[in-house]
Protein backbone atom coordinates (compact mmCIF):
# COMPACT_ATOMS: atom_id res chain seq x y z
CA UNK A 1 0.00 0.00 0.00
CA UNK A 2 1.43 3.37 -1.02
CA UNK A 3 1.83 6.31 1.29
CA UNK A 4 -1.38 8.01 0.14
CA UNK A 5 -3.52 4.91 -0.41
CA UNK A 6 -5.62 5.31 2.79
CA UNK A 7 -6.49 8.88 1.90
CA UNK A 8 -7.40 7.98 -1.68
CA UNK A 9 -9.54 5.03 -0.57
CA UNK A 10 -11.89 7.29 1.36
CA UNK A 11 -12.17 9.61 -1.64
CA UNK A 12 -13.02 7.03 -4.33
CA UNK A 13 -16.72 6.71 -3.54
CA UNK A 14 -16.25 3.16 -2.33
CA UNK A 15 -17.60 2.44 1.14
CA UNK A 16 -18.99 -0.22 3.43
CA UNK A 17 -22.74 -0.04 4.04
CA UNK A 18 -24.68 -1.48 6.99
CA UNK A 19 -28.15 -2.16 5.64
CA UNK A 20 -31.34 -3.82 6.89
CA UNK A 21 -31.92 -7.36 5.64
CA UNK A 22 -35.32 -8.53 6.82
CA UNK A 23 -35.03 -8.69 10.61
CA UNK A 24 -31.23 -8.80 10.40
CA UNK A 25 -28.42 -6.49 9.25
CA UNK A 26 -26.00 -6.91 6.35
CA UNK A 27 -22.63 -5.44 5.50
CA UNK A 28 -22.18 -4.70 1.81
CA UNK A 29 -19.48 -2.90 -0.16
CA UNK A 30 -20.59 -0.12 -2.51
CA UNK A 31 -21.63 -1.70 -5.80
CA UNK A 32 -21.69 -5.28 -4.48
CA UNK A 33 -24.70 -7.42 -5.30
CA UNK A 34 -24.39 -9.61 -2.24
CA UNK A 35 -23.72 -8.92 1.41
CA UNK A 36 -20.32 -9.88 2.76
CA UNK A 37 -22.01 -11.10 5.95
CA UNK A 38 -25.37 -10.98 7.78
CA UNK A 39 -25.75 -10.24 11.51
CA UNK A 40 -28.48 -10.38 14.14
CA UNK A 41 -27.89 -6.81 15.34
CA UNK A 42 -26.94 -3.51 13.75
CA UNK A 43 -24.10 -3.14 16.27
CA UNK A 44 -22.50 -6.41 15.18
CA UNK A 45 -22.78 -5.33 11.56
CA UNK A 46 -21.19 -1.95 12.29
CA UNK A 47 -18.26 -3.65 14.06
CA UNK A 48 -17.69 -5.88 11.01
CA UNK A 49 -18.01 -2.91 8.64
CA UNK A 50 -15.29 -1.12 10.63
CA UNK A 51 -12.97 -4.13 10.35
CA UNK A 52 -13.51 -4.40 6.60
CA UNK A 53 -13.41 -0.67 5.92
CA UNK A 54 -10.24 -0.13 7.95
CA UNK A 55 -8.36 -2.44 5.57
CA UNK A 56 -9.83 -0.59 2.58
CA UNK A 57 -9.52 2.91 4.11
CA UNK A 58 -13.11 3.79 3.19
CA UNK A 59 -16.09 5.43 4.90
CA UNK A 60 -19.00 3.54 6.46
CA UNK A 61 -22.66 4.35 5.91
CA UNK A 62 -25.15 3.01 8.44
CA UNK A 63 -28.69 2.80 7.07
CA UNK A 64 -31.86 2.82 9.15
CA UNK A 65 -34.67 0.27 8.93
CA UNK A 66 -36.22 2.45 6.22
CA UNK A 67 -33.10 1.98 4.07
CA UNK A 68 -32.06 5.63 4.22
CA UNK A 69 -28.59 6.60 5.40
CA UNK A 70 -28.85 7.40 9.09
CA UNK A 71 -25.17 7.88 9.95
CA UNK A 72 -21.85 8.33 8.18
CA UNK A 73 -18.73 7.11 9.94
CA UNK A 74 -15.81 8.83 8.19
CA UNK A 75 -12.39 7.28 7.84
CA UNK A 76 -9.78 9.45 9.53
CA UNK A 77 -6.51 9.11 7.57
CA UNK A 78 -4.56 10.90 10.30
CA UNK A 79 -5.41 8.20 12.83
CA UNK A 80 -6.14 5.35 10.36
CA UNK A 81 -9.31 4.75 12.36
CA UNK A 82 -12.92 5.93 12.61
CA UNK A 83 -14.62 8.77 14.45
CA UNK A 84 -18.03 7.83 15.82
Amino acid sequence: MGLFSPILGAMTGKAQHVIPNGNKWSVRRTGAERASKVFETQGEAVAQAKRLARNQAVNIYVHGRDGRIAKRIPFNPDLFSYKD
